[in-house]
């Protein structure tokens, strides 16, 4: 009898490692399979503001699978309906946007566990294949990701990260500067006084806290005590080709 597959992101969290969760394209299971190899711990499918639909879950989340990466799939909508049929076509972690309040943490958490924890529809999906025990042992291998990314959000952040079984608080400052009144204004000092303030309180709080970085900005972070990283490829094939042409120039 087959065991369900260990979710590498979430087993690195329980013994307080750093997680690496790889952000881009990834739009078709070839892109996953090519980006296996470097040895990232995660791949978010991005299914917010990306292409990534319910009917391309199953083969981008089975060419994580491949490499023993977390499939960690951004749904667009704090939904029952949408966060349990995410993990019933195979992926191993979802991210939940604009967690503002202590109800929509709960909510989300409710949607991605199984009884007694929560109330997820009683179903198997990709996963589950020739594992016996599937209902009983799938909430230990779920990851869940909120997303802090409004202003609101930070001001209620205190209550929103009593709420249990949420692997991960990612402070999102795109999204959050825009609710300040700051659109696109990410390095204000307003937003990141904003964003030091939420990782203090989910860190503070013994809770995981996720930041997107990128090559200058990870130290930093990683000493606020961020552990959950997202990092962009796309300005290291930016870099690259910049540097190519300028040699050819």
């Amino acid at each position: 009898m087959a065991k369900m597959r260990e979710n590498k992101a979430k087993r690195k969290l329980d013994h307080g490692e750093v997680v690496t969760m790889l952000m881009g394209a990834h739009n078709s299971p070839d892109m996953i399979d090519f980006m296996g190899q470097f040895g990232f711990d995660s791949i978010l499918i991005e299914g917010e503001h990306g292409p990534v639909d319910f009917g391309h879950v199953s083969d981008l989340s089975r060419a994580c699978d491949l490499w023993g990466m977390t499939s960690i799939v951004r749904v667009n909508l704090n939904l029952p309906g949408v966060i349990y049929r995410t993990f019933d076509l195979g992926a191993q972690g979802i991210m939940v946007p604009h967690v503002d309040t202590i109800e929509d943490a709960c909510a989300v958490v409710d949607a991605s566990k199984f009884g007694p924890i929560g109330h997820r529809g009683a179903a198997g999906g990709r996963q589950s294949y020739g594992v016996e025990n599937y209902v009983q042992t799938a909430n230990d291998e779920t990851l869940i990701t909120v997303l802090i990314e409004d202003i609101v959000a930070i001001d209620n952040l205190e209550e929103i990260v009593t709420v249990e079984h949420i692997d991960v608080f990612y402070v999102a400052p795109g999204d959050l500067a825009q609710s300040m009144g700051l659109t696109g204004q990410t390095t204000h000092p307003d937003v990141q006084s904003a964003v030091e303030r939420g990782i203090a309180t989910i860190v503070g709080s013994g809770k995981t806290a996720g930041m997107l970085v990128n090559d200058s900005t990870i130290d930093a972070y990683l000493s606020k005590g961020v552990r959950f990283v997202g990092i962009p490829w796309s300005p290291w094939l930016a870099s690259g080709a910049r540097s190519f042409l300028d040699k050819l120039a």
